[in-house]
């Protein structure tokens, strides 16, 4: 079977090209629209050769994972399209429940315990989980196009049939996880759960809701964490993340850190 669009993102002028395999989907994305393209256009593979994820970390692609770039040229300002790594996130949750039924997504926690333990879940800013190890990575990036217009790439990629062995943190795949579901089934969900969410964000409006509908599905609030950045290292609880979706600690102290950019580390790194 082939990649498709599900019929929801093809009515609203979605479109798609899909590789047998790519380099990057994040980066054939800019090139299309360095090359005019007006952007709502979805590149896809189940291999790639040079996948990269955040602080230009390498991403592997083997055959059969999902690589999964969604290029806009958007009309809004570049601030506002940051948030959009959350909306993808809760694409992503929602194409998973939708098609690996039983599984769902967290719901979040009870005094510092999962609730429906063994479900996916959104670390912020831009990993999913299932069962605490890394399923998913999502990754933005942008390119000015003009003084005034700006090309966005939003790129999801899936462990679906393999996942990392030498990574410094724990991974899986579907595979792993028992489930049947392929990368093309997959995106199908996903083109169709991101036209729900884009539409509940409107463009920056709704990110309110984007936002509550994220902490909801959020892995670790009310847990230890320690965050990694600019060289030093936050330690604390995960309260909440504020009204532009920064992340915000709570010190034994009491004292409260916002956090825009950083690596979040639970479980024994948190105390360590």
């Amino acid at each position: 079977m082939g990649f498709s669009l599900a019929p929801t993102a093809a009515t609203l002028g979605y479109r798609l090209e899909a590789f047998d395999t790519v380099s990057s989907t994040n980066a054939v994305a800019i090139e299309r629209a360095r090359g005019g393209d007006d952007g709502k256009l979805w590149l896809v593979s189940k291999r790639q050769e040079a996948g990269r994820g955040r602080r230009g970390r390498a991403w592997e692609t083997p055959e059969g994972n999902l690589a999964a770039t969604l290029l806009l040229v958007p009309g809004f300002d570049i601030k506002s399209a940051a948030t959009l790594g959350f909306v993808a996130g809760l694409a992503l949750a929602d194409a998973l429940a939708a098609v690996i039924p039983g599984r769902g997504v967290s719901v979040g926690v009870d005094g510092g315990t999962p609730i429906g333990g063994g479900r996916f879940e959104l670390k912020w800013p831009n990993d999913l989980l299932a069962d605490g190890a890394k399923l998913s990575g999502i990754l933005l990036e942008s390119a000015m196009l003009d003084e005034s217009r700006f090309a966005l790439a939003i790129g999801i990629g899936v462990n679906v049939v393999a996942h990392p062995q030498d990574v410094p943190y724990p991974a899986t795949s579907l595979a792993a996880l028992g489930a049947t579901c392929d990368a093309e089934t997959l995106f199908i969900a996903l083109s169709d759960a991101w036209v729900d969410n884009a539409r509940i964000w409107d463009e920056g409006r709704g990110l309110a809701a984007i936002r509550e509908r994220w902490l909801k599905r959020a892995a670790g609030l009310g847990s230890p964490v320690a965050v990694r950045m600019e060289g030093r290292v936050v330690r604390g609880i995960f309260e909440t993340i504020d009204e532009q979706c920064r992340f915000v600690i709570r010190d034994e102290e009491g004292n409260v850190t916002t956090i825009a950019a950083g690596d979040v580390h639970f479980g024994a790194v948190a105390s360590a």
